[in-house]
């Protein structure tokens, strides 16, 4: 039988990152034999990601990271907050980041079987040692990559993302960074748009938006004998209210509501001498859409007491 020493067990854990018991059971299984104990690290690993894989992971953090003129924002979930602010995990999606924005990958599965940071292990493969060492289940959940003049913010702990799209000649003016950066403060703010303009609005949602105005109107005694063509009139002139709603330049600014995000940015165009269009937009919201586990703490006290 090998001599293991403690110096063999903290290098296996400074190369894995998991704890001194599980490194000294593995040399041991692996005979003294590094190399195979980082294999039987792993395998154990990936055994640990299936357990773990049918665990809803609703947390995490969205982050962006700019480079090379493209800007990247990722989604990476867990099972607690409280995992998601570990330095392993933090360390986890920024390697992801650079990831994206060195090979450029086109889809999530061309992105998980990419080699993560120059490694010899693929992105999926590094999360599942990650799982190993996180112990919860993670997911890279979701990413996109923008090329061009773009403005990012995070909000929180990573709780929610935003990246935008210009096509300006003034991205170099004083002032252009200070104006990008309030865009993608307003696309945070409490009511998200879903378009840029009302040319980008699909024509099924403008007569979706159309028939429930009109349905609300024939409820309404006061309506109940104005002929249709009537209404419709009376709703086309509503869907302004609509539009306000939906699209990022007919929003009101939130730094100075009597005027538009569009209106501030043709002020912000004419004060820098150029022209600027806002071209895009993409929002991430943590866990957005991912159905959280209904914790229910009198039932777990119960099973622990035995009082269930």
């Amino acid at each position: 039988m090998a001599n293991i020493t403690a110096k063999d067990v903290a290098n296996l854990r400074a190369q894995t990152g998991l704890g001194m018991m599980e490194c000294k059971k593995a040399l041991v299984e692996a005979d003294g034999d590094f190399e195979a104990a980082v294999k039987i690290l792993r395998e154990k690993g990936l055994a640990t990601a299936e357990k773990k894989a049918g665990r809803i992971a609703a947390e995490g953090r969205v982050d962006i990271m700019t480079k090379d003129g493209f800007t990247a924002m990722v989604e990476v979930n867990a099972e607690t907050d409280f995992a998601a602010k570990s330095d392993a995990f933090k360390e986890f999606v920024t390697g992801v980041l650079t990831t994206i924005i060195a090979n450029k990958p086109a889809t999530l599965e061309e992105l998980l079987a990419t080699n993560y940071c120059d490694t010899a292990l693929t992105v999926q493969q590094t999360l599942i040692e990650q799982i190993a060492v996180i112990k919860e289940n993670l997911s890279v959940r979701r990413f996109v990559l923008v090329e061009g003049t773009t403005s990012s913010y995070i909000h929180g702990f990573g709780s929610t993302g935003v990246i935008v799209k210009f096509d300006t000649n003034v991205a170099d003016k004083d002032g252009f960074a200070e104006y990008a950066k309030n865009i993608a403060l307003q696309i945070a703010a409490g009511n998200p748009p879903q378009y840029v303009n009302i040319e980008d609005v699909p024509a099924e949602a403008v007569a979706e938006e159309k028939a429930v105005l009109i349905a609300q109107m024939k409820n309404d005694p006061k309506n109940a004998n104005k002929p249709d063509s009537i209404l419709e009139k009376i709703v086309t002139g509503r869907l302004g209210k609509f539009y306000e709603r939906v699209c990022l330049v007919e929003q009101a600014y939130v730094k100075e509501d009597d005027i538009t995000v569009g209106t501030y940015t043709k002020n912000t165009a004419k004060a820098l001498g150029g022209d600027i269009k806002i071209v895009s937009f993409c929002l991430y919201e943590k866990g957005e859409g991912i159905e959280k586990k209904e914790e229910n703490f009198a039932e777990e006290i119960a099973k622990l007491t035995g009082n269930n």
